[in-house]
């Protein structure tokens, strides 16, 4: 008896030159609908799936192959006396061979003005249940998904006559995880569809983009997936221009900096260092942005990363090329600049889609266990009209204008977090200390030693559970804070702060970042 085999593709690359070479090999071809009309036109012999089911398409194609001579002959185990005789009985032929891809439905939904009926439309059900039932029967059946597999499935065909057991089960795999993705995109459309915030079931599913040399240290194993459907202001889907692949621990640094970049529209420049702003310039153009980044710590951006939210030109590019830098990231870099940057053969060029920043995707965070999923802390999340000075002195403008820089940037450092600056730049950092007071004491040192203390505002990204923060700050000549508020012992720091004559702001919004 020859074998059987049952095209139906959308993603139809190589598969007249598969189907020709299976032909070859005395396969029968059954198959579908333009898939078949492909492989005729190219003068292939194929067998239209109503032939085999002696029932019509029906319902504008939704029903054809789910027919028992379908299933049956994908199913039936050959070694089954019953499920031999069934075949016999109900004149079932069984189908050796199974190439199917899905309805293009994450092709779709990414259409402008797509509406929900197209979707709908876009959705296959019989496809994954060939699929399945395929993949389920891999002791018999080859099933193939993607056309990356042909010329495996085509090798050992053509030495050994049939594919290998081994080769079987990988593709069976292969295709639950196809059928599993493809799930996970419609019920997640479906899903927001309706506007459903916490379904007791979270599908979500996500593309290989690399595998990498290591983890967050050289022991462990690593790989960066990229979600289904694109983000265009991520890291993955960031172009790289030049410099070695990306690291794990440089990914994740990476993406803490465009989350800060984001936070500006003025010519910005980000510097980080593990996970961290080191600096942060904002100025009428992007040079002098990165200048003022650059002096906010010009020791900690040695190996960092770089974030221009605007081209780079020749002049900033002389500038980063002057100090080791792991990675700058801007919308474009002029061929001069360029130039300039990659005689550095250690960095690494990306550039990235400004124009939308901001993506209300949620976060997802791993703990042993189990997942947490939370909406992210998105640009201006509070209102500066929704501030109120809860002191006897007002801010200045100036001073109002440096608050507003600085209470963007402290959100981004890992709390406990306090945050130093200027209308211009930051001027000193205190990251991730178990009380707050540590994290002031270490950025009004920073800003002393660096001599820019004096005129500096303070941001801090949760209320003062003391108001012994305020009065170190006071001691060290600053003049206006901002907090969120809502600590028993407000009245304590207010009190302090008029004692120094601070304007202090609450937002009434933390920012941890954890």
């Amino acid at each position: 008896m020859s074998k059987r085999a049952l095209i139906s593709v959308s993603d139809k690359a190589g598969i007249v030159a598969f189907a020709e070479e299976l032909a070859n090999l005395g396969f029968e071809i059954i198959s579908t609908g333009g898939t078949k009309k492909a492989l005729d036109d190219a003068g292939l012999a194929t067998i239209a799936i109503d032939s085999v089911t002696e029932f019509p398409e029906m319902m504008d194609g939704r029903v054809k192959t789910l027919h028992p001579k379908i299933h049956g002959g994908l199913l039936a185990k050959r070694d089954n006396e019953e499920h031999v005789k069934a075949m016999e009985d109900h004149d079932i032929k069984p189908i050796d061979l199974v190439v199917v891809n899905l309805y293009p439905f994450k092709e779709t939904i990414q259409k402008d003005g797509v509406t929900e009926a197209e979707a709908i439309e876009n959705i296959d059900i019989g496809g994954p249940s060939m699929i399945r039932s395929a993949a389920k029967n891999s002791d018999s059946v080859t099933i193939l998904v993607d056309p990356v597999d042909y010329e495996q499935v085509l090798k050992e065909l053509t030495e050994e006559g049939v594919t290998t057991l081994k080769t079987r089960k990988k593709l069976a795999a292969k295709a639950f995880r196809h059928t599993a993705a493809y799930d996970a995109l419609i019920s997640e459309y479906l899903t927001d569809l309706v506007g459903l915030e916490t379904p007791e079931k979270l599908t979500r599913s996500y593309d290989l983009k690399q595998n990498l040399r290591y983890g967050e240290n050289s022991h462990q194993k690593a790989a960066f997936y990229k979600n289904q459907l694109p983000t265009p202001y991520s890291i993955a889907q960031a172009e790289q221009l030049h410099g070695k692949e990306l690291s794990y621990n440089n990914i994740k640094d990476a993406d803490a900096a465009l989350r800060i970049a984001r936070e500006y529209s003025k010519p910005t420049v980000v510097a980080l260092k593990h996970m961290n702003p080191c600096g942060i310039g904002t100025a009428s153009n992007i040079d002098q942005a990165f200048d003022f980044a650059f002096d906010a710590d010009p020791v900690s951006i040695f190996g960092g990363i770089i974030v221009l939210n605007r081209p780079v030109d020749v002049e900033t590019a002389e500038k980063m090329s002057k100090i080791f830098l792991e990675i700058i990231i801007a919308p474009e870099f002029t061929d001069a600049a360029l130039e300039v940057l990659t005689k550095k053969k250690n960095v690494r060029l990306l550039t990235l889609d400004f124009t939308n920043t901001v993506t209300r995707e949620k976060e997802y965070v791993s703990v042993l266990g189990g997942l947490l999923v939370q909406e992210q802390d998105l640009p201006h999340a509070d209102k500066i009209q929704d501030w109120h000075v809860v002191t006897d002195r007002q801010p200045t403008n100036e001073e109002l204008e440096a608050l507003e820089f600085a209470w963007n940037a402290v959100k981004h450092v890992k709390s406990n977090a306090i945050l130093l600056a200027n209308k211009e730049q930051t001027v000193g950092i205190g990251a991730g200390q178990m009380n707050r007071v540590g994290s002031v004491k270490i950025a009004i040192n920073q800003a002393q030693e660096a001599g820019k203390l004096e005129g500096a505002v303070l941001a801090s990204d949760a209320f003062f559970p003391m108001n012994d923060s305020v009065e170190f700050a006071g001691e060290h000549g600053i003049k206006a804070i901002i907090q969120p508020g809502g600590s028993i012992k407000d009245q304590d720091s207010i009190d302090m702060a008029n004692k120094y004559g601070i304007a202090m702001i609450f937002t009434d919004v933390r920012h941890f970042r954890h």
